[in-house]
């Protein structure tokens, strides 16, 4: 048998609350010396032990806690529980790792107004080009709705162009469109791929679409490095540039693939947003 003080350190808790589990009839001491009121545990508790803390961690009160153990909860049956729980918390985690990063992007944003050099603005026509297309629909234009949207909407057209043995004849352009029967605000968003003129959409399956996308008189364009989901104050500059030159946008930034190494910090892309002329 363990003593109270020797049991805590067994199963790395507190002799307060040892204590207050013995309180409220969790887990009762094995023995008590009548004399001295100690406590005495013996080695198997722990099990027990170990099965309050899981389920408090779980997110139950110590009375839901209670009321658990006494229906006898089998190894397997916590195991589950246990594992529910750990992709809940994971969940959490990373939906508050992408929040953290859309303020920090905001962060960003508002510490380089009227700081980020717009020299390296140009404005320039687009020539036509040829696409097989994947589309999907957005939630909204930002970062955090578009991104899962786009990747598996490359993946999926560089795998089925694979199959099909057609190389890209160039990089990947991005093209957006408000979605005219979704909710308000959200947005088509086009995957592309340039492809030779004697690719046809019966090649490439399913769901491709080959576009002949017209050339643009006008476009003023940017360069952003880094992730697309900080693009947010590249965005913005070029904005701002095209306002204070009198311009007016004509649709949504195109986005060119001009490079896309695996760590996304080595991203190159270039914003290309049609000027109205």
């Amino acid at each position: 048998m363990f003593t109270i003080g020797d049991f805590a350190k067994h199963g790395r808790v507190s002799v307060r609350m040892l204590r207050h589990y013995d309180a409220l009839g969790l887990l009762r001491p094995a023995r008590v010396d009548p004399s001295s009121g100690y406590r005495f545990y013996e080695a198997g508790q722990l099990a027990r032990l170990n099965r309050v803390i899981a389920l408090k961690d779980l997110g139950f009160t110590l009375e839901q806690v209670g009321a658990v153990l006494d229906e006898k909860v089998t190894p397997e049956q916590l195991r589950g529980m246990l594992r529910l729980r750990r992709a809940e918390l994971e969940s959490a985690v990373a939906e508050a790792t992408a929040r953290l990063n859309r303020v920090g992007t905001r962060l960003r944003t508002i510490e380089s107004e009227g700081t980020m050099p717009t020299d390296e603005i140009v404005v320039k026509s687009l020539p036509p080009v040829r696409l097989a297309e994947l589309t999907g629909v957005a939630a909204s234009y930002a970062p955090q709705d578009i991104g899962p949207v786009i990747g598996p909407l490359y993946e999926e057209l560089c795998r089925r162009l694979e199959s099909a043995g057609v190389a890209p004849t160039g990089p990947g352009l991005a093209r957006y469109e408000d979605a005219p029967d979704a909710e308000p605000g959200t947005v088509l968003v086009h995957a592309g791929l340039p492809v030779a003129a004697g690719v046809r959409r019966e090649h490439l399956g399913a769901g491709v679409l080959i576009v002949e996308l017209p050339g643009v008189e006008r476009a003023a364009t940017v360069v952003h490095r880094g992730p697309m989901d900080g693009v947010l104050p590249t965005a913005q500059v070029l904005a701002r540039w095209i306002d204070a030159h009198g311009h007016r946008s004509a649709g949504y930034a195109r986005e060119l693939t001009l490079a896309c190494p695996d760590d996304p910090e080595q991203w190159v892309t270039e914003l290309q947003e049609p000027l109205a002329s």
